[in-house]
């Protein structure tokens, strides 16, 4: 008889608790996408993430790069994307190859030509007097922008620098070549037909005085074309390997330039 008494206690029990309401569980609050109206890519204008706002990794980075300027001591400025902000991750290689020229890295990942013009139209080319700047951009543009987009993009980086920094002399490096092969589809790594009209076109910028264009794309590949995940893991981004091509290919000419 207990042992009915005490299986029909539990059983009540059991059931209370199924039937008790739940706790309502605590959920993210879901940031909705705004649908971004199209960036030209030669009128300068801030990154903004899917909502609308500007992009908060790209205002820290632009604020970082205007304390930097501010203080005045760069006499070497690097100017671009991803590819360029990957120099701080190889540290031993950028201090030995620039270390005495007083460097300063301003890459961002994810950056178009659009938003370095925006950056040095806003302050990261003010309070310095460097000797060159070296530039390297455009690749971020290529999957959505038309090759003459991209040059007129290029161009008013170069003319905007030139303008607020006349004494300094202008390394304009060709676009580096992108995705495995030459003939990778452009659905998966970008033709590089199109970096190719890119870099023929801004190659006419080389004044041979303050503006100077160097394509190095052919060091980074192989005698068929290719390139090796051990030059570029993923066909774009720099291994230490490609970064050590890189400054050694530019080394002789940018002593040039810090005369």
């Amino acid at each position: 008889m207990k042992l009915s008494l005490i299986s029909a206690t539990l059983l009540l029990a059991i059931s209370a608790a199924a039937q008790a309401p739940k706790a309502p569980t605590e959920t993210k609050p879901t940031v909705p996408s705004v649908k971004l109206p199209p960036q030209a890519p030669d009128v300068p204008a801030e990154k903004l993430g899917p909502d609308g706002k500007v992009n908060p990794g790209f205002a820290a980075a632009h604020e970082r790069f205007l304390k930097i300027a501010q203080e005045g001591k760069a006499q070497l400025v690097f100017l671009g994307d991803s590819i360029t902000a990957g120099w701080g991750s190889k540290k031993e290689i950028w201090d030995k190859a620039f270390g005495a020229y007083a460097p300063a890295n301003f890459g961002i990942g994810g950056d178009r030509t659009q938003h370095v013009l925006w950056r040095i139209q806003n302050g990261e080319l003010d309070g310095i007097k460097p000797k060159a700047c070296v530039l390297m951009i455009g690749t971020n543009n290529s999957g959505t922008d038309p090759a003459e987009g991209i040059v007129k993009g290029i161009t008013a980086i170069v003319e905007t620098i030139r303008a607020k920094q006349p004494q300094a002399k202008i390394l304009l490096l060709a676009v580096f070549p992108r995705g495995e092969k030459p003939t990778t589809p452009a659905k998966a790594n970008l033709s590089r037909d199109k970096l190719k009209q890119v870099n023929d076109a801004i190659a006419n910028l080389d004044d041979g005085k303050n503006i100077h264009f160097l394509d190095i794309g052919s060091k980074f590949l192989q005698p068929d074309g290719s390139i090796t995940k051990e030059i570029m893991p993923d066909f774009l981004h720099l291994s230490a390997a490609g970064y050590q091509i890189w400054a050694d290919a530019i080394s002789p000419k940018l002593a040039e330039l810090m005369k």
